[in-house]
């Protein structure tokens, strides 16, 4: 029995650092916070705990957005210092998104997720489709649009991101992406979307689950500290390579290798309807 709970925790650490790497190559690359990688991964690992149903979700979403602080300020740090963020797309998102992520917190409790996740699959996979064809003619406009509009996306964004477990970079890809903004510039701005959705998500979670009855060992609230231990700091070393590799690829590899990530995303999502 002791070598079989030797041999989980073995897999336990290694799945999760593996996770870890991924998460911080995708922030870099992808302007994104990497949740995609860790909640699965954490539902599998919780699973084979045997941590109770009702809690396995929420603990798999609210650690993935623990570990998505770290990584999106670093992401965010790398961006900026090339000069690709643009400030004002995230001045204007700023308090909507933060909004919608306290309405995802709040939705995640009482509605089914299959409605956001649908949004999200057909989003993803429209964007991957335009950006594989290259049919840069699949806009909504050649500019960003108004204030109440934008503030409608930075609602979507957040509430999505807080509901789901992400950091919300793949979403406002999509949005900037529809409206002639540039890949790179896209990506970098993302970065920063990170943590506007991660912060305010992780303390709802936290306090959400607070003293909950059926939380494993070392969990503040819905968040594991285990998890997030072992997640970080593979997922810190690693964000630097993915930014590095973002600002060497050309726009068209760029294009393919972000059409590419959101099929697969959009995979993992049909496959949990």
């Amino acid at each position: 029995m002791g070598a079989l709970a030797l041999s989980h925790t073995a897999w336990l650490a290694a799945a999760l650092a593996a996770a870890g790497a991924c998460t911080g190559i995708l922030a870099g690359l992808f302007g994104v916070g990497g949740g995609t990688v860790i909640v699965p991964v954490l539902y599998e690992v919780f699973q084979l705990y045997g941590v109770p149903d009702d809690v396995m979700m929420p603990l798999c979403v609210g650690t993935s957005l623990a570990v998505i602080v770290p990584t999106s300020i670093s992401s965010f740090i790398g961006h900026y210092r090339k000069g690709a963020v643009d400030v004002g797309v995230l001045r204007a998102w700023a308090i909507p998104i933060v909004v919608g992520v306290l309405f995802g917190i709040v939705a995640a409790s009482v509605a089914k997720p299959v409605v956001f996740k649908s949004v999200f699959i057909i989003v993803c996979l429209f964007l991957a489709i335009r950006l594989l064809a290259g049919k840069d003619a699949w806009q909504l406009g050649n500019g960003l649009p108004g204030t109440a509009t934008m503030t409608g996306y930075g609602l979507v964004i957040g509430s999505s991101a807080s509901l789901m477990g992400i950091g919300g970079g793949l979403v406002a890809n999509v949005v900037l992406s529809l409206y002639r903004f540039p890949i790179h510039a896209a990506i970098a701005t993302a970065s920063g979307v990170g943590l506007f959705v991660s912060i305010p998500s992780t303390i709802g979670y936290v306090v959400a689950g607070w003293n909950h009855p059926d939380l494993p060992p070392w969990s503040l609230g819905f968040v594991s500290v285990i998890g997030f231990a072992l997640l970080t700091p593979l997922s810190l070393l690693t964000v630097r390579y993915g930014v590095a590799l973002a600002h060497q690829m050309p726009k068209r590899q760029m294009e393919v290798a972000l059409s590419l990530y959101l099929i697969l995303i959009s995979l993992r999502f049909v496959a949990s309807l």
